[in-house]
């Protein structure tokens, strides 16, 4: 990977040394999803806080959004569905908001389709990607539309009707590592190395993190081998309660990649599923360039279905992304991109679709998930559902 300059390594080495601090305070150790959460929230100086360009050929990855509008338009037509189930004043809540792209191509659809929501909601956490949002759709998007746009500081605090929609978030929770060691489960955590940089060490887990690793054992009907080590997030069921135990009449809808347990867990998955990004290269480095380096986690799409279910939810369906798309109004969206006249436009959305479909780029290593209450989005999970797997 290219070298940082001096002031992306300056900006590192000051994220590395609120760890250390928070090391101090701590005793010495601390758990490896609050070394996440620093490197990826800590206000000005994590990587979702601070300033560098992070989606897109300039960042460090592209999302689905960002290849060009045929992802929002499908999930918009999902949405639309909701809409038009629930009648007047329903909202559309985004959990974060990446560059804006989604929102603005997202709006322009459900313009299209008749099926303005009362309000666009966005929960960003960031306060620099709310800048750059906020900038991005006050100029790309006409005032009616802009108008509807406020974005959130926290999950909306009374019931609300529509949709929910979460496009790569889980895989950036602070997720806990276990590790088994004689039988019996450890929690990772992150402490100084006799070289004064960071390293792993493992202690006895808590009541809760080791009641997930027994009860993901009993589901995948075996007990983990010793020295395996994962990931798990036992606090998401707190998590879809947050964000969404408030959605009274509507559907949630979640893409991320990932895998149902049993896939997650394999035997030879033994080191997790840990994934970092910089500059479009992926490495398994958690504590390379803190502050600059994007730090994942692949999702248990299992312990998403029992979290949504768990929240009073009904499992709407599950499927690869490519299906969800052709599910979703793809067919549609393709009709509309032959008839573009430009044939170097046309390629470029050719290639979008390509990109979003094929099963050796995000076509099934994507996936989705949704959850309904007082509607039905079924239909669009009726070819390609996967719940069999989960």
């Amino acid at each position: 990977m290219p070298a940082p300059g001096a002031d992306a390594r300056a900006h590192s080495d000051r994220l590395l040394a609120l760890v250390k601090d928070q090391l101090a305070a701590a005793g010495g150790v601390i758990p490896f999803s609050r070394y996440m959460e620093l490197a990826l929230y800590a206000p000005g100086l994590g990587y979702y806080s601070a300033g560098a360009r992070k989606f897109g050929a300039a960042g460090d990855f592209v999302t689905s959004p960002e290849l060009g509008p045929t992802f929002a338009a499908c999930v918009a037509a999902c949405a639309a569905d909701v809409f038009g189930q629930l009648g007047g004043r329903a909202e559309f809540l985004e959990l974060g908001g990446g560059s804006g792209a989604f929102a603005e191509a997202a709006l322009r659809r459900l313009d299209e389709l008749d099926a303005l929501p009362a309000r666009y909601l966005i929960l960003e956490p960031s306060a620099d990607l709310r800048e750059r949002q906020l900038e991005r759709l006050r100029e790309s998007l006409p005032a009616r539309l802009f108008d509807r746009v406020h974005w959130l500081d926290g999950p909306p605090e009374k019931a609300w009707r529509g949709f929910l929609f979460a496009n790569e978030v889980i895989d950036a929770l602070p997720t806990p590592r276990f590790a088994i060691r004689d039988g019996e489960v450890f929690e990772e955590y992150v402490a100084l190395g006799a070289d004064g940089g960071l390293t792993r060490v493992d202690q006895p887990a808590d009541a809760l993190l080791h009641a997930a690793v027994r009860h993901v054992e009993r589901d995948i009907g075996t007990p983990f081998a010793d020295g395996y080590r994962s990931e798990l997030l036992p606090q998401l069921p707190y998590w879809i309660q947050a964000v969404g135990g408030l959605l009274r009449d509507g559907a949630m809808l979640f893409v991320d990649y990932g895998y149902p347990r049993r896939e997650y867990y394999l035997p030879e998955r033994d080191d997790g599923t840990l994934v970092c990004h910089r500059q479009h290269h992926a490495h398994g480095d958690p504590f390379d360039l803190p502050g600059l380096t994007d730090i994942t986690a692949f999702v248990d799409f299992t312990a998403l279905a029992e979290a949504g279910v768990g929240a009073g939810f009904e499992l709407a369906g599950y499927s690869a992304q490519a299906s969800f798309l052709i599910n979703s109004g793809l067919p549609e969206c393709l009709a509309a991109i032959e008839a573009i006249d430009d044939p170097v436009a046309r390629l470029a959305r050719t290639n979008e679709v390509k990109r979003l479909t094929l099963p050796g780029e995000m076509g099934e290593r994507f996936q989705a998930m949704a959850f309904q209450r007082g509607v039905d989005i079924r239909p669009r999970f009726a070819r390609g559902d996967l719940s069999r797997r989960l």
